[in-house]
């Protein structure tokens, strides 16, 4: 819950709006601002305070407790002009919420954290636990020490200016070592510990088997991803208990998955109680993995628990980014982020020009001229599958004519995969038109490179013959010339020459440039590989210059008596 203070009328106005805009995250006190402040900090993770830097200093200043325990606070000016992470900007969230307070209130978000000024990934910040010294380690990062990354296993990290030697170490294990004075170590959840009980087993038992367990494999329970069973132990008290106190979720799989799974140490007992002769050791391997320790017994005279412990590699993580047509406006946050949380980009040489600035220090780019698509995706996947967190970008949207196809072609179930959507450039086209996509439409693309013309004619001659608006791609190159005097003579046969057709070449761009013309009065010569060519339907007319495709077809016309009118289909 975030807790929103404010001392003034003004104040009370932007803590309102956000407020009204985060109804279920926030919760505003009102009464004495000292007394406010105090019940907040108490009972919110998070607090926005609508006061004076200074004030809200001397406020805070009793109820600190530690980097650790305090919440993450943003203090807002009266005038709403600036959002400061002001406590907790990386373990309390405070840096995050500066910059989203800000987006929402149209303020400027500011954020002194040493990493984020430089665009470093903070290491509390990369979303596994961390110990040692997080802060020295950080330090000669920033001061461009050499850090060694010693990584016991594949995890999709973000980027990190690391070098093959130094005296600074961030070490990636789920072994329970002590980091030294100059080392951090992370710890991924690369655990599973599969569990069986007897029904009515004690939390304490199932719990100290496990920690026992781990303590003498010399793996950290700050590792553990989750405690798995069978799905008829799924509410068992015992289970439940110990998952709660270790803090990770109870995945719960039924008799016949874990049947299927091939175990060392198979039992005749579990067979007749639940319908398979493993639960430890095949909740733990259902999903693959390494199993580290088989299946142990507690103590306990008769013993009520068993337990078995899987170290799972890290899945590589594939994001797929639609850049956008070109602007920078146009390129979309969730675009960005993941540019800058991974380690690994991929991608045609200009394009990786367009977004270079965005990326964190110590980000590998693999980049490629023009028409290595199927190598830029075959190389990006194999990288996710080393265990890497990998953009592979292109313009527009990823999945039109671009690299989302050929990449998921080559991907398998090994790895994550996530599709980040982008404008398309007939999109920043139509935007710049007007709204010649007001109805239905397709989008053709007339390169012959990988698909047969007789292919493409048959698509245009289909779009033709049923009034559809069409937007061509890759319409004309110096060794293609004749394809777009050829789909604009089947659209001819089917429309009027005064049918609107738009050309945006390099649309968002601050080159581009744009024109509406004909059906009759388009010159092909005048068009490239940079531009969209947009053909109105039968319904499009030119407005004020602009194209507009309406959104039924009654295309209203004065009647006789009457004036012309238009509205949109009741939905």
């Amino acid at each position: 819950m975030i807790g929103l203070i404010s001392a003034t009328a003004a104040g009370a106005a932007a803590r309102d709006r956000l407020a009204a805009a985060w109804p279920d995250r926030t919760r505003v006190y009102e009464g004495p601002v000292g007394e406010a402040v105090r019940a907040a900090f108490a009972e919110c993770e998070q607090l926005v305070c609508f006061l004076a830097t200074g004030a809200t200093v001397r406020l805070l200043a009793p109820l600190l407790a530690g980097k650790t325990a305090d919440p993450g606070v943003v203090c807002v000016d009266e005038a709403g002009r600036f959002a400061v992470s002001l406590l907790g900007g990386h373990g309390g969230g405070a840096n995050e919420l500066a910059r989203d307070v800000a987006g929402l209130l149209g303020a400027e978000p500011v954020v002194t954290t040493a990493t984020d000024a430089v665009g470093l990934a903070g290491l509390d910040t990369l979303g596994l636990p961390c110990e040692g010294a997080v802060a020295t380690v950080s330090r000669a990062l920033l001061d461009g020490e050499p850090v060694v990354l010693v990584a016991e296993s594949a995890w999709p990290l973000p980027p990190l200016p690391v070098s093959p030697q130094g005296s600074y170490t961030i070490r990636l294990t789920d072994r329970d070592v002590r980091p030294g004075p100059r080392d951090v170590l992370l710890r991924p959840p690369s655990l599973v510990v599969g569990v069986g009980a007897s029904k009515g087993a004690p939390v304490d038992e199932v719990l100290g088997l496990i920690e026992r367990t781990l303590r003498e494999a010399g793996l950290s329970p700050r590792s553990v991803a989750e405690l798995a069973t069978v799905d008829a132990k799924s509410a068992e008290p015992g289970i439940l208990g110990a998952a709660e106190r270790l803090g990770v979720p109870v995945v719960t799989y039924s008799a016949g998955e874990l049947a299927s799974v091939e175990v060392p140490n198979p039992s005749a007992a579990p067979l007749a109680a639940v319908g398979t002769p493993s639960v430890a050791e095949a909740a733990a391997l259902v999903r693959g993995g390494e199993l580290l320790v088989p299946k142990r017994k507690s103590d306990a005279s008769p013993a009520m628990a068993t337990c078995a412990v899987v170290r799972r590699p890290g899945r590589g993580r594939l994001a797929v980014v639609g850049l956008g047509p070109g602007a920078r406006d146009l390129l979309t946050p969730r675009a960005t982020a993941e540019l800058r949380r991974a380690s690994v980009v991929v991608g045609l040489d200009q394009y990786v020009d367009q977004i270079r600035d965005l990326l964190r220090p110590g980000t590998r780019v693999l980049e490629s001229g023009l028409g290595a698509e199927e190598e830029r995706a075959r190389t990006a996947v194999a990288e996710a599958r080393r265990g890497h967190a990998v953009a592979l970008i292109g313009s527009g949207d990823a999945g039109v004519y671009a690299m989302a196809s050929p990449a998921l072609a080559e991907a398998s179930d090994d790895i994550d995969v996530v599709g980040v959507p982008g404008v398309t450039a007939a999109l920043a086209a139509a935007a710049i038109l007007g709204a010649p996509l007001g109805h239905d439409h397709v989008s053709i693309s007339l390169s012959d490179l990988h698909t047969p013309w007789e292919v493409i004619e048959r698509r245009v001659r289909a779009a033709a013959e049923a009034d559809l608006v069409v937007t061509f791609y890759n319409p004309r190159s110096r060794g293609r010339d004749w394809q777009l005097p050829k789909a604009l003579g089947i659209l001819a046969g089917h429309r009027t020459p005064t049918t609107p057709v738009g050309v945006v070449r390099n649309a968002s761009r601050p080159d581009g440039s744009s024109r509406v013309t004909t059906l009759a009065g388009l010159d092909p010569a005048t068009v490239d590989m940079m531009t969209v060519v947009t053909v109105g339907n039968t319904a499009t007319r030119t407005v004020a210059g602009r194209m507009v495709t309406p959104r039924g077809y009654r295309w209203q016309a004065p009647a006789a008596g009457g004036s012309a009118t238009g509205r949109e289909e009741a939905r």
